[in-house]
């Protein structure tokens, strides 16, 4: 599943994305997906994208939540967790740092 995810991401030309393995640090997901993206509509697009791509797989989200908005959207697949930004968003919050007991791993 993560390699799907991550092939959509690199699809629909997310920014800096980055992969956290939290099992250590997490009971609610074993791995965070954290990107960005250009602008709210290219946020949205990624994170459309992601949906889609895990849909023609049978893959579904549990949930999405602002898809609307743009400046975050989060798409919750229980044991992965993808979070699309837009640049000032992301630095603002800095889940890199809030999870960084997680650790950082490479998709091939």
């Amino acid at each position: 599943m993560r390699k799907l995810i991550y092939d959509a991401l690199v699809d629909a030309k997310a920014q800096d994305i980055a992969v956290l393995d939290v099992r250590k640090v997490s009971d609610f997901t074993d791995t965070m997906m954290i990107v960005s993206g250009t602008s709210t509509r290219h946020v949205q697009s990624v994170a459309d994208k992601v949906v889609y791509k895990m849909r023609e797989h049978g893959l579904r989200a549990i949930g999405v939540e602002g898809e609307k908005i743009g400046e975050w959207v989060l798409i919750d697949f229980g044991e992965i967790v993808v979070h699309v930004m837009r640049p000032q968003t992301r630095d603002f919050y800095n889940l890199e740092k809030l999870w960084s007991d997680g650790k950082r791993i490479e998709v091939e």
